[in-house]
C-alpha cells in the first residue's frame, strides 16, 4: 500500500478472505499514526510467513521500527511481489505481467527524474485565462518541491486532479508553504491546476528546459 507521505509503503500479509475488509479500514483509519493508505498490489501465495519474514529480511534497512512501513519505492515492492508464484487479488484488472512491465516502466521514468541536478527551478507560462504565471522549484535529492509564495491556477469545475493537487496547501490561490512531489509534471500541476509537460515547462537558470538533462544522458 502507499501512504499519504511519499516513498513510505506498508507491506503486510492478512487472509485472503478477509482481504477487502482489511483494505477499507486501512484505507479509512490509516495505520501507525500514517493516513492516506491506497492499495497498490496483493498476491495469494502458499507460506506467506515464511515470504514475510523474508521481504522483512530483504528491506530491513529500510523499515521504521516496530512497523509494517518502508521507506521504499513502491514499484521495486511491486516487481518484485508480482514475480512470486501465486494468485494476484489485486488490481483485478491486469495481469501479474502487465503489473510487472508497468512497475518496471515506471522505475525506468524515476531514473530520469534522477539526472535532474539539484538546485532551484523556474517556471513562466502564459495561461490564456489567467495571464503569465511565475513559480519555482527545488530540486533535492529525486523529489521536485514546488516553493511557497507561488500562485497557484484553480482546478476547472469537475476536472480530476491529482492527491498532490488535491492535498497542497493552497490558500486564496497561494501556496502557503513549500510542497514536495515526487514528478516534475506533478509539480506542474499543484501550480496550474491541470496536466502539464514538467519536463519543458520547468527550466534551469540558463532557461533550458529540463529535458535537457534528460537528453544529454541519452546523447
Amino acid at each position: 500500500m502507499t501512504t499519504v507521505v511519499p516513498g513510505l509503503v506498508k507491506i503486510g500479509k492478512t487472509g485472503s478472505g478477509n482481504f477487502e475488509q482489511r483494505m477499507y479500514n486501512l484505507e479509512r483509519n490509516g495505520y501507525f499514526n500514517v493516513v492516506g493508505l491506497k492499495r497498490r498490489f496483493a498476491i495469494e501465495v502458499e507460506d506467506y510467513d515464511e515470504k514475510e519474514v523474508l521481504l522483512d529480511e530483504i528491506f530491513s534497512k529500510s523499515r521504521v521500527p516496530g512497523s509494517e512501513l518502508f521507506a521504499l519505492d513502491i514499484d521495486l515492492v511491486v516487481q518484485l511481489l508480482s514475480s512470486l508464484e501465486g494468485t494476484q487479488i489485486y488490481p483485478a484488472t491486469e495481469t501479474k505481467e502487465e503489473v510487472f512491465d508497468r512497475a518496471t516502466e515506471e522505475r525506468h521514468v524515476k531514473d530520469d527524474w534522477a539526472l535532474v541536478p539539484n538546485g532551484i527551478y523556474h517556471m513562466r507560462k502564459k495561461e490564456r485565462a489567467h495571464g503569465l504565471v511565475e513559480a519555482e522549484m527545488e530540486v533535492k535529492d529525486g523529489s521536485f518541491i514546488v516553493k511557497a509564495g507561488c500562485k497557484c491556477l484553480p482546478v476547472k469545475h469537475g476536472a480530476w486532479s491529482p492527491e498532490a493537487r488535491k492535498n497542497a496547501p493552497i490558500v486564496d490561490g497561494v501556496l502557503e508553504k513549500d510542497y514536495e512531489t515526487n514528478a516534475p509534471s506533478t509539480a506542474a500541476w499543484v501550480v496550474l491546476g491541470h496536466a502539464a509537460n514538467g519536463w519543458v515547462v520547468w527550466r534551469d537558470s540558463q532557461n533550458r528546459p529540463i529535458d535537457h538533462y534528460r537528453k544529454n544522458k541519452q546523447n
